[in-house]
């Protein structure tokens, strides 16, 4: 072969060469490219089901085994009887349908005062023989409901003074005197009473009355007032008389063995770190759990959403903590973190794909034997979960380790956001204390983020405490089936009379399931 010849194929070579490594490169660039395409239509779904699709979690699909939706109707759970001549173990569903019975959208009470109007004919003599006619019967035309409005009083305590005239006129002695002595108010040298305090407390955080619309209302009972009074009346009577209430429950709280732990943002206009007004402050709430008696709902206040805020309300705690991802929720003596399996299911659920309904599956299975277990003691449920949750929970952790979950797609933040919280999410099998997610906390913050929409934020940081206070009450009152209204009266007018507000055993005597605010502060 000739020199010239020789060269031409190291050229052609070369060119070939290139043209390999410029396709290699544009088939890497083409797979980056559908990748990420890939990951964008991905997020347009998410975005337009977000802003035009069903709000909702229920699950339209089906579990393996041909069960329906975990939100369907509920139906209970037997254990089957084990026999000698079983080979494996089945679990049994009995489905029970309720009938549907019509039912009056309006009602009144039983207990609700009746009055009676009689309607008799104008003339009751006989238009053929005038005499008089005897009635032969009577019938109920119909019912109305009749509202009588509140009306405002002036109440005045007067103290009368008593001597007593023989001593009087004995000067060796001094002259014997009593007077009678008026309760103590709970704000000293205001209007405000016990009835209108809790009337002005119970209208915002239970009805979501912010105080600047209460102005009228009040006004057309004839209190004149403004909304930065009302505002005064709520901090002081938060402070003085519901702390200690508040505080007391703290203290029970610190007793339990789990929590379930939320937060949420809050606004307060006068911060004293110096921050904007626009900085996002932060309402914490912490709830009990059923199975370890009266359930407790508190919230706490903070200018931050830091581990800080988080240690400085469960010093001392020891015990399990159910809660979302967060960051927060990590590294504190003592305390145990479970996970939740509702924020997992809402990632795989985001996922709109073939393997996101896949990781909806395993989730919807282990729902469906919550539902079953929920009316079992706690050890029971430990015992079932053990036996039917775990191998879900092994095979569907099992599933994504084996399948190759990369990039920043939906599924892959599913996939990366489940296995980072494997120990978390696991924690439930071994306690049946533990609820399989953190959907108490979320409901119980509610309320929180109700009141937000209405009263948009707080001035003052001793407003914002005040709130969290008021909202603590409310909840764990609602809980134990205490009127609130009559609740609040009851420690508005019996705690500024009392000697010692730092005796447990007083506060005892107040707290929302005791037998003493049961009788007379029950929800009717």
């Amino acid at each position: 072969m000739s020199k010239a010849s020789t060269e031409n194929k190291k050229q052609v070579d070369k060119v070939i060469q290139l043209l390999e490594e410029q396709l290699a490169h544009s088939n890497q660039k083409n797979e980056e490219l559908s990748k990420q395409i890939e990951s964008l239509t991905q997020q347009v779904q998410h975005l337009t089901k977000m802003l035009f699709g069903s709000k909702t979690e229920k699950s339209k699909y089906q579990t393996p085994d041909g069960q329906g939706s975990l939100f369907d109707d509920d139906s209970s759970f037997t254990e089957p009887e084990h026999t000698g001549e079983q080979s494996q173990e089945t679990l049994t569903y009995t489905v029970v349908r309720k009938k549907s019975t019509k039912k009056r959208n309006d009602s009144l009470r039983d207990d609700v005062a009746v009055e009676v109007i009689h309607h008799h004919p104008e003339n009751t003599s006989c238009d053929c023989c005038e005499l008089q006619m005897t009635e032969i019967g009577s019938k109920v035309a119909r019912e109305e409901a009749k509202f009588i409005p509140a009306r405002m009083m002036k109440v005045q305590h007067v103290e009368h003074t008593y001597e007593c005239k023989k001593c009087k006129q004995d000067i060796s002695q001094p002259t014997q005197m009593k007077r009678g002595k008026a309760p103590h108010s709970p704000i000293q040298r205001s209007l405000a009473g016990p009835s209108v305090l809790a009337k002005v407390i119970y209208d915002k955080f239970v009805q979501y009355l912010p105080l600047y619309r209460q102005i009228k209302e009040w006004t057309r009972h004839g209190l004149e007032t403004n909304d930065k009074n009302l505002s005064n009346w709520v901090i002081r009577a938060a402070e003085n008389w519901l702390s200690p209430i508040y505080n007391r429950l703290k203290e029970w709280m610190m007793f339990k063995n789990v929590l379930h732990v939320d937060e949420t943002y809050a606004q307060i206009i006068r911060r004293s770190d110096g921050k904007s007004g626009q900085t996002n402050a932060y309402n914490w709430v912490y709830r009990t759990v059923p199975s370890q008696g009266p359930i407790i709902t508190l919230f706490q206040s903070s200018l931050s959403r830091g581990r800080n805020e988080l240690e400085s309300f469960t010093q001392n705690y020891k015990g399990i903590i159910v809660c979302d991802g967060y960051s927060a929720y990590g590294n504190l003596p003592g305390v145990t973190f479970a996970n939740c399996w509702a924020h997992v299911r809402r990632y795989w659920l985001k996922a709109d794909s073939k393997n996101g309904r896949i990781g909806v599956n395993f989730c919807d299975q282990l729902y469906l034997l919550e539902r079953k277990f929920k009316r079992f003691s706690p050890s029971k449920r430990r015992k079932l979960r053990m036996k039917y949750s775990k191998p879900i929970v092994d095979e569907f952790f099992r599933w994504i380790d084996a399948s190759p979950f990369f990039g920043k797609s939906a599924i892959a933040k599913a996939a990366e956001y489940t296995l980072k919280r494997m120990a978390g999410l696991r924690a439930f099998l071994s306690d049946g204390r533990i609820e399989i997610d953190n959907n108490p906390a979320e409901n119980a913050i509610r309320p929180n983020v109700l009141g937000r929409k209405n009263w948009m934020h707080s001035v003052s940081e001793a407003g914002a405490r005040a709130n969290a206070i008021c909202l603590s009450l409310a909840e764990t009152a609602k809980s134990n089936g205490i009127d609130f209204y009559e609740y609040l009266k009851k420690l508005l007018t019996d705690l500024p009379n009392l000697d010692n507000l730092q005796n447990p055993q007083i506060l005892d005597q107040y707290l929302p399931w005791s037998k003493h605010i049961k009788s007379t502060c029950n929800t009717p």
